[in-house]
């Protein structure tokens, strides 16, 4: 595999047509107009019915999601859900008697998506989201996997020179990549050489004179959760701050009704069925970001469309004024989408506020027909993708899961920071690492002794399924930390910002172990020992993990302060390599003792 070109595509975007670099908006684009005659209103009636259909965090889930993944809990039990072909379908039927229509989204239509959508950019799901009718969406933090010139080449168009495929990744196969003919909106990103939002801030669409501004945003956090590179030169403004500046923009421009789409989100109680509301008095979790942003947003924006937690509610959440606003997320993965009925007030050129009444999550079942449209699309990139996907790298024992110990140690992630310790392309200078960490969130699936799609033998590891496990191409780095730096990055996986619900147990590599205590949520000193050996916090080592922990994603500050960083190939390509080395064929876990836990 070339890792040339893939670091020159993925870190830096070079190669890309120029019909990509089209300079930024900051004004919002021409308004969409309504699908139809306003039939909703007779004559010298002074509201309007207009519907909303929503979604979030797609993912590039083109195929039906398999799994849990694929799942959506009812009251009843879970059902399958998603799959592009009958979200389609979905819609489509959604749309029906209603001529005043518009279909949106909350963020992370691309990025940790399947091989199927990843290795041709993303430039599939684009495609997908322009079939189904996607009319705008807030740009989420999975969004600049690849860095922000590259969203802005999803959105116009054009082609990057990778290779044609050369290191598992191809643009433009047919030749040309026309981009999304629905708008990205990046209210709260804002490029710091120019201070120019990076796409427009807003769009409005009119049904007939009846004209509502949708605002679109990621989530301020957004640097912490993602690779540096892929953010550099940007700033992440405060979402709330952002949004209420923009409301006298557009009452200026006589858009009164005003919608926000915010890539951040809720957490409802653990095992929530897809229909849940808070209006049967159940209620989001005290510490949802969106609680605060909701309640603070100014009280003419008049509903939220939220995403990022991937959870599904329909809620509402007073306003400054003790007013209730909706707050909306259907789950993620194209499994439910939501239907908000809202009606517009001609006299007040404004919505009358929705209420959780108006307003349903749906599931994409798949006892639908399937899109004619969609289906073709998939069965193009399978096609162009099978020389790829099918490649078999490895061979497992038994499942190799993702699920952690009591202690937090998962046989999945042990195998990936064995895998990181092994790879070579992090030697430099004679320096071997000695510690591999790996940030669990990164661990996106299991891999599935029983799982056989290109017809292989049970236990054969495919490319795709290595690639399913590990899909955000990040790079990996090594790096120098002294023993009190490594103390410090163990102590930061369960204080601080990662306290609580938010602790990130990071996976570590044959050799290296330690035990913190449930009492302190610290490590217990003296613990930490490389193959036996007690960690001197004076002394230095080599260490090695992804780009994105090097940068301090997960609340790991720590990383950032490592020396003589060195960039070396894909993570991916070291999981792949490790799994093929023959002392590897029909892999088992080892016991999990790396991380212990005492009181």
């Amino acid at each position: 595999m070339s890792r040339t070109t893939r670091r020159i595509t993925g870190v830096a975007v070079a190669g890309i047509c120029a019909a990509a670099l089209a300079a930024p908006a900051l004004a919002a684009p021409a308004a969409g107009s309504a699908t139809g005659p306003d039939t909703s209103t007779a004559p010298g009636k002074t509201q309007l019915k207009i519907q909303i259909l929503s979604f979030n965090d797609f993912h590039g889930n083109l195929e039906a999601p398999s799994g849990s993944s694929g799942r959506i809990l009812t009251s009843k039990g879970n059902v399958d859900a998603g799959g592009v072909e009958y979200l389609a379908t979905h819609l489509k039927q959604a749309r029906v008697g209603h001529p005043n229509t518009v279909t949106v989204a909350a963020g992370d239509m691309v990025g940790a998506s399947p091989l199927l959508s990843a290795a041709f950019h993303d430039e599939p799901t684009v495609e997908a989201l322009n079939s189904l009718g996607l009319e705008a969406t807030s740009v989420g933090n999975h969004e600049f996997d690849e860095g922000y010139k590259e969203l802005q080449r999803l959105q116009s168009g054009g082609c990057i020179d990778d290779g044609a495929g050369a290191a598992n990744q191809n643009s433009c196969p047919d030749g040309t990549f026309t981009g999304a003919k629905f708008q990205y909106l990046a209210a709260n990103v804002v490029e710091k050489a120019t201070g120019k939002t990076i796409l427009p801030p807003y769009w409005v669409k009119n049904f007939n004179g009846a004209k509502i501004g949708f605002i679109g945003m990621t989530l301020k956090e957004t640097p912490s959760i993602v690779t540096a590179s892929g953010v550099a030169g940007l700033e992440f403004k405060d979402e709330v701050q952002t949004a209420n500046a923009l409301v006298p923009v557009l009452k200026a421009q006589g858009v009164n009704a005003i919608v926000v789409l915010v890539h951040q989100g809720g957490t409802p109680p653990a095992n929530t069925p897809y229909d849940y509301t808070c209006k049967g008095g159940g209620s989001l979790s005290a510490d949802s970001p969106i609680i605060p942003i909701v309640k603070n947003l100014d009280p003419a924006i008049d509903m939220v469309i939220s995403g990022h937690t991937h959870q599904p509610y329909v809620c509402a959440i007073p306003d400054a004024n003790g007013v209730p606003r909706l707050v909306t997320s259907a789950s993620s993965f194209g499994r439910l989408y939501n239907d908000t009925e809202i009606t517009y007030d001609r006299r007040t050129s404004d919505i009358v506020r929705p209420t959780e009444a108006d307003s349903v999550n749906n599931i994409v079942t798949r006892s639908v027909t399937a899109d004619p449209a969609q289906t073709a699309l998939i069965a193009k990139y399978k096609d162009l993708v099978k020389a790829i996907a099918s490649k078999i790298i490895g061979t497992i024992s038994t499942d190799i899961v993702r699920a952690q110990n009591s202690a937090g140690e998962s046989p999945l992630g042990d195998l990936i920071a064995d895998a990181q310790l092994a790879d070579t392309s992090v030697v430099t200078g004679g320096q071997t690492p000695v510690v591999a960490f790996m940030n669990p969130g990164g661990i996106r699936t299991d891999l599935n002794y029983a799982n056989s799609k290109y017809g292989e033998a049970p236990g054969a590891v495919t490319y795709e399924e290595a690639f399913n496990v590990q899909p955000f191409n990040n790079y990996l780095v090594s790096m120098n930390l002294t023993g009190q730096q490594i103390y410090d990055v163990l102590n930061q996986q369960r204080t601080g910002s990662n306290a609580g619900t938010a602790a990130k147990m990071l996976q570590v590599n044959k050799g290296f172990t330690y035990t913190w205590s449930t009492a302190t949520q610290k490590v217990v000193e003296g613990t930490v020992a490389i193959n036996g050996t007690p960690v001197d916090k004076a002394a230095t080592y080599r260490i090695v993990t992804n780009n994105f922990l090097s940068d301090g994603g997960d609340n790991f500050p720590a990383f950032k302060d490592g020396t003589a960083k060195y960039f070396g190939g894909l993570d991916i390509d070291a999981f792949a390599n490790y799994l093929s080395k023959p002392e590897n064929a029909n892999y088992a876990p080892a016991p999990a003792t790396r991380i212990t836990a005492v009181p």
